[in-house]
């Protein structure tokens, strides 16, 4: 299968590609091939390739910065998403779009299911969900991939930036008021690779097992680390003085993996200890600059 990857030098991209291989045809795109504001750019690409599927994970990520420039957000979250969404309906590809815990507002108490109704509160939930709109709109056979809380090689993330801090400081002072569950980015790409060949097309929540919350997974991060002199605080939400509003329930309940016998991401623990290794391995790791949507961190306010 020929098989198309927007998004392909972002962090899950980078783990989704080598995912793909032998068994497909594997190409991957980014901002350097073409906007995907740009329709005509985007039809003029699938045309070329002609791909059989596309795995769009292009978007605008970045929560605070999508409250200050909403129209960014806008063309490319919901307009791209549209672009690619539509140029699929021409070729008669099938597509899978990676979207966010933040179609949901985060009031409810249990873990949410993909029939859940969303009710984003911020604008890149808002503009996430349209996204998800266009692609039921316009792609007959497609998967929605919900998740969360990303972390992982080749990008910004929670865990490199709290094990950068944690070599600087004495103190951490993270959230302690919203919940979710942290995904490895290796994990969801092989899930996302064995999605594809189900066909079991609609709508899907897949993150790491368990849950905990910011100030939980930093505890457990620093610990992972080494860094066990480090003291993590725990602060409110209201505390972090963010511009957006973020869920407080995050957890998202991955039922319909478990029903078609596709099985669940290990922990998150796990997760963390295959990402920490990783990193000792290589030496390297990203830093997250404290705009990143993951995280609830804030110079500032937070000390981090």
């Amino acid at each position: 299968m020929r098989v198309l990857v927007t998004g392909a030098k972002g962090m899950l991209g980078s783990a989704l590609l080598p995912s793909l291989l032998p068994e497909h045809q594997a190409v991957g795109v980014d901002l350097t091939d073409f906007d995907i504001g740009e329709g005509a750019a985007v039809q003029k690409a699938f045309l070329e390739l002609r791909p059989d599927f596309v795995a769009h994970l292009a978007a605008y990520t970045d929560v605070d910065g999508s409250e200050a420039n909403p129209q960014r957000a806008e063309a490319i979250n919901a307009v791209g998403t549209w672009n690619v969404a539509g140029a699929c309906a021409d070729i008669g590809a099938a597509m899978l779009y990676v979207s966010t815990d933040y179609v949901f507002d985060g009031r409810q108490e249990r873990a949410y299911r993909e029939d859940d109704c969303p009710h984003p509160v911020s604008v890149y939930g808002r503009t996430k969900l349209r996204g998800e709109q266009h692609v039921q709109s316009l792609v007959a056979r497609h998967f929605i991939v919900r998740t969360s809380w990303l972390y992982g090689p080749q990008g910004k993330n929670f865990v490199a930036t709290i094990l950068k801090l944690a070599r600087e400081r004495e103190e951490l002072r993270v959230v302690s008021d919203q919940r979710g569950s942290p995904t490895y980015t290796r994990h969801l790409a092989l899930k996302l690779a064995q999605l594809l060949w189900t066909e079991a097309y609609g709508i899907y929540h897949v993150t790491g097992t368990g849950e905990c919350s910011w100030f939980e997974f930093a505890q457990a991060i620093v610990r992972s680390g080494g860094y066990e002199r480090v003291r993590v605080a725990p602060i409110a939400s209201h505390d972090s003085g963010r511009l957006a509003t973020r869920p407080v329930n995050s957890v998202l309940e991955n039922r319909r993996l478990l029903q078609i016998n596709l099985g669940t991401l290990p922990h998150w623990t796990e997760g963390l200890a295959q990402y920490i290794e990783e990193g000792r391995r290589s030496g390297e790791f990203a830093i997250l600059e404290p705009d990143h949507p993951e995280g609830s961190l804030k110079s500032e306010v937070t000390g981090l």
